[in-house]
């Protein structure tokens, strides 16, 4: 019994249950409006709410990327648990305003809550322009996670290259076919096998490396620089890490359309109390398996690095037959999370472009269609640029997350501050952008160990509070007009 062997048979079995999942999803939609087909019918209950949330949060950046960086920095990146606690904790923040405006005004898109609260049409298409821009970045991470995780299923059967192009194809397919449905359906199974493999991996690798204090003892003793305290510098690192993905993510499209498909909310709020549990079933896992790889594996580059995770588990398939057996169901549910997320982010994509950048009318069934060409068209062009890696994947979500945080202000500020109006919103989101897109055009990622994208944000709350203030006399924030809202 080869891992070569049964990750193919596997792999057959896999795309088998998506197929019978994506026909019962699509013999289950009601109509072709945006609001079914990119929400599902706003009808999603605990259980698939929670894993459809799960599954998509914890993606390739984190089985691979995370390890990945764990492998490089050694010791320090085990405060990467907190940047998914920082996550949810800001979430709470936000879900409760969105929530109830979806409710009232059957809300599809971030844009639509943007349009909603601020009645600007060109703060809408900005910030739909930048989250859009961001979705590519996040499936372009995804593709390359794909490829690395179908290559060591199959034992290389299945090259890179061959893995990024067969399963995408395979997502467009049954995302095209479902909608919502089919990804968060699919997304039950994925969350499942995930968690299922990481804690299979993690008894393993613990057992293999002789425990934490065995890894700890031989890092010392021949990578110090791995366990060293960690200097001023990186703590405003840790800092700023916090910041960029905990404020960050939370104005993802495909996060806040989920705060939308929520059947009550009842179940949207048990979903968020279940999920502040999971950084440490995942996070923290994928970071001990990273930093547990660097006795056992050696001379792996930046890029390499990556790779951590498939090729501790192809050491692992060694063993005999039952190692065998568990190491590919770990790397399928590695597979499954990275597709989850992936056809997360291409379902948002094509809403974000149809309603939010195009402006076409989220009641027609026209403007689904439109809007999963478009997508369609994005991504086979990522496919392209997937099929050679030329980024790590944890600067990738860097690069994504340097743009995407200017937009947290027009959410977490404009859910609160009444008073906010659209023009202070504005001309910080465009000052902060100049700043983040200066920071990766220049290759300065970090100033003084603060992110570039921090550091434009920054200057950004400082525009929005400053013209916020200025302007408090003279708008209320309340305006809902229709013009900019189409099908209310």
């Amino acid at each position: 019994m080869t891992l070569e062997g049964t990750g193919i048979v596997a792999l057959v079995l896999y795309l088998g249950a998506l197929v019978a999942i994506t026909l019962r999803a699509r013999r289950a939609r009601m109509d072709s409006t945006p609001s079914d087909f990119y929400l599902g019918g706003r009808s999603l209950p605990l259980f698939v709410l929670f894993f459809t949330l799960y599954a998509t949060t914890y993606s390739g950046n984190t089985l691979l990327g995370y390890p990945g960086e764990a492998y490089r920095r050694g010791f320090s990146w085990t405060m990467a648990t907190g940047f998914m606690i920082a996550i949810n904790v800001t979430f709470l923040a936000l879900a409760p305003v969105l929530r109830q405006a979806a409710e009232r005004h059957g809300l599809v898109t971030p844009g639509d809550w943007i349009g909603l609260r601020f009645g600007s049409p060109a703060l809408t298409r900005v910030v739909g322009a930048i989250q859009g821009l961001a979705l590519t970045n996040f499936l372009l991470a995804q593709l390359i996670a794909m490829g690395h995780v179908a290559s060591g299923l199959t034992g290389g059967a299945l090259p890179h290259a061959a893995g990024v192009i067969g399963f995408a194809l395979v997502i467009l397919a049954y995302e095209t076919l479902g909608g919502m449905r089919a990804v968060a359906w699919t997304d039950v199974a994925q969350g499942i096998l995930l968690l299922v493999g990481l804690a299979a991996m993690l008894d393993w690798l613990l057992e293999e490396s002789g425990g934490v204090a065995s890894v700890t003892r031989w890092v010392l003793a021949h990578r110090p620089a791995l366990a060293a305290v960690p200097s001023a510098d990186e703590c405003r690192n840790w800092a700023s890490s916090l910041l960029l993905l905990g404020v960050g993510s939370v104005v993802y499209p495909q996060s806040i359309q989920r705060i939308f498909a929520a059947k009550d909310r009842r179940a949207l709020y048990r979903s968020f109390a279940l999920m502040a549990w999971m950084p440490f079933c995942t996070v923290f896992v994928v970071t001990l398996v990273g930093i547990a790889a660097v006795p056992l594996l050696s001379g792996l580059g930046t890029i390499g690095a990556d790779e951590v995770v498939p090729r501790i588990i192809r050491l692992w398939a060694e063993e005999g037959p039952r190692a065998t057996l568990l190491a590919t169901l770990v790397l399928l549910g590695a597979l499954a999370a990275i597709m989850s997320t992936a056809d997360s982010l291409l379902l948002s994509l094509g809403s974000v472009v149809a309603i939010d950048i195009a402006g076409w009318d989220r009641l027609d069934p026209r403007t689904t269609k439109r809007g999963q060409w478009i997508a369609a068209g994005l991504f086979v062009a990522m496919i392209a640029i997937a099929v050679i890696p030329r980024l790590t994947l944890w600067r990738l979500i860097e690069l994504k997350m340097e743009i995407l945080i200017q937009c947290a202000p027009a959410f977490l500020l404009g859910a609160r501050w009444r008073a906010l109006t659209a023009g202070p919103v504005l001309l910080g989101l465009v000052a902060g952008c100049v700043v983040g897109v200066w920071g990766i055009f220049a290759d300065v990622p970090r100033m003084a160990g603060v992110h570039t994208g921090v550091a434009g944000l920054a200057i950004n709350l400082a525009v929005v509070l400053a013209g916020g203030w200025l302007a408090r006399g003279r708008a209320t924030g309340a305006a809902e007009p229709r013009a900019t809202f189409p099908g209310r």
